[in-house]
């Protein structure tokens, strides 16, 4: 008797996928959430690829490594732009219990990758030639992850051939509002390149900062980056 293809011959390949992302309240965030976990799923349906969180929703990662029992092997990949606190200390704590059986990879950025998107968006949202450009970034009070936006600042700046100034909406400097007041003294338009993962709260704050043009976020329910996806079957890869 033959034996269908199904999802149930998942994680036949190697160590599960625990896909841990930051969490929100916002339901269209959530759902752009999922749908890029289904389509690394999609990409890799020889994985048992399951999703977390370390706030706001549930399963948090204890949860995730509770399913699992004592000797399943996993790779945890945080969706998370830059490692700040919650790689460096929430997941590396939730994961040391495990001895080493679950290991956590870095954070999603700063990737060329990330940066295409980033540029994409912006031509999307008819970015002019004469335009000033701000990436807005959620920020950390870990200088490794501010360090992190700001070498996608660069990288974008490279990319765009342009000056692209770097703002922040919590915790780090300069705040979006000033460098987006301090980007208009020039007298150009100023388009405002929105460096978050998903829609939601801080998404919201971007979108009140002032500018005259804001970037849909990295993810939307109906818009998956196949670049995104590759940045997260690569840093499993990389494990």
């Amino acid at each position: 008797m033959s034996v269908p293809e199904t999802s149930a011959c998942r994680g036949d390949s190697g160590p599960a996928l625990l896909a841990v992302s930051h969490g929100t309240s916002s339901p269209v965030g959530q759902a752009a959430v999922a749908a890029l976990i289904d389509a690394v799923r999609a990409a890799r349906p020889d994985l048992d690829v399951r999703a977390g969180f370390v706030d706001v929703q549930r399963p948090n990662v204890e949860d995730l490594l509770d399913e699992f029992g004592s000797d399943r092997r996993a790779v945890t990949v945080p969706l998370l732009l830059s490692a700040g606190y919650h790689v460096h200390v929430d997941l590396t704590r939730a994961l040391e219990p495990t001895g080493g059986r679950v290991v956590l990879t870095r954070a999603l950025g700063p990737d060329d990758r990330l940066v295409r998107v980033l540029a994409r968006r912006l031509r999307e949202c008819g970015l002019g030639e004469s335009d000033a450009v701000v990436l807005a970034a959620a920020g950390s009070s870990d200088p490794r992850a501010v360090a992190d936006c700001r070498e996608v600042g660069d990288r974008l700046n490279a990319l765009l051939g342009r000056d692209v100034t770097v703002g922040f909406l919590s915790a780090a400097k300069p705040r979006l509002q000033d460098a987006v007041t301090a980007a208009r003294a020039s007298g150009a338009r100023v388009v405002v390149s929105s460096y978050l993962l998903a829609p939601g709260y801080f998404q919201d704050r971007v979108e009140a900062s002032g500018a005259d043009a804001v970037t849909s976020p990295l993810l939307s329910p109906t818009d998956i980056p196949p670049e995104l996806v590759d940045v997260v079957v690569d840093r499993y890869a990389s494990a």
